[in-house]
């Protein structure tokens, strides 16, 4: 692939700005070395006039959070003719409400954490919080609090019981309208990635303190380890992978995702998260990790991302 001259996607108004702002650096680093002429875009109001006046052979998006993810960039790239790096606009949709994305599982009976959502409206005006005391007995404690439409742990809460409800409601509305009350799954936080069409190296995220892993273990080197290839059977790992791909192609990711799983600290058993379309390229992300567990560098991997975009 001789060079072309790539914009990269990054910053933006998200609350995930500066995870993708390091993204977006690496990954521009990176096309240069492989010969790109690339212009970095700090997602913005010009941002169309920017893309006009640069007019890319393509976009490589590292561009977090919900503009990013929601498919509203990528529609905008499609108006405007630009070939793009990710999934599509109806597979972001889909990826990036998690309600939706967990319907989906459900449906085609693909494993997932038992759950309910909630709307900010259902609240304030339905009188939705009576209801509360039904979660219990619906999905039991300790649950996850999570706002239904953010990245990289941003707003998870932990609720052991009915009375620290509130309070992770609290802050997962502060995020968004809409939140997912899971059942909260004991076990081993495992992330498989697919790459043009192959499952690769299963991660683990191990935290090294008993606040588990959320956005600060995420991106804190030093909060988190990380074992890839994760010690698994080889059973595990290739059900981890099967249900990882099946996710890919149920929710209609192309090129490549991450796919999050839990295994049951118990039973061993395997249930789906959430998808990610865009993510994350920092030094504690976990494609690249896997990537290189499989062989291939960041360069490596940034010119595969690129080359699926372009068709080469």
């Amino acid at each position: 692939m001789s060079g072309r001259r790539i914009v990269v996607l990054k910053g933006g108004r998200s609350l995930e700005r500066q995870v993708s702002l390091t993204s977006g650096a690496r990954v521009q680093d990176a096309l240069e070395r492989l010969g790109h002429e690339v212009h970095g875009l700090d997602v913005g109001h010009d941002l169309v006039a920017r893309l006009r006046e640069i007019a890319p052979d393509a976009a490589f998006i590292a561009l977090h959070g919900s503009d990013g993810e929601n498919g509203t960039i990528q529609e905008l790239l499609e108006i405007l003719g630009i070939p793009y790096t990710g999934s599509g606009v109806g597979a972001c949709v889909r990826c990036s409400d998690k309600v939706l994305a967990k319907h989906a599982m459900v449906d085609a009976g693909l494993p997932t954490p038992d759950f309910l959502s909630f709307n900010e409206t259902a609240f304030k005006e339905l009188g939705a919080a009576e209801a509360l005391p039904a979660v219990e007995e619906r999905l039991g404690f300790p649950l996850v609090v999570k706002p239904a439409d953010q990245g990289s742990a941003l707003g998870l809460k932990f609720a052991g019981t009915a009375a620290d409800v509130p309070a992770a409601l609290v802050a997962a509305f502060s995020y968004s309208e809409k939140v997912v009350l899971e059942r909260f799954v004991p076990g081993r936080d495992l992330a498989v990635s697919i790459l043009d069409g192959r499952a690769l190296p299963v991660v683990e995220a191990i935290p090294l303190d008993e606040d588990g892993y959320d956005f600060a273990a995420r991106y804190t080197i030093g909060r988190t380890r990380f074992a890839c290839p994760a010690e698994l059977d080889e059973d595990t790992t290739a059900r981890a992978q099967e249900l990882a791909l099946a996710v890919h192609e149920l929710l209609g990711c192309r090129h490549f995702s991450r796919v999050d799983l839990m295994c049951d600290a118990e039973t061993g058993a395997l249930t789906v998260l959430e998808a990610n379309v865009i993510p994350g390229m920092t030094e504690t992300s976990l494609l690249p990790q896997a990537a290189d567990a499989a062989g291939m560098d960041f360069d490596a991997l940034v010119g595969t991302m690129l080359g699926l975009a372009l068709g080469d």
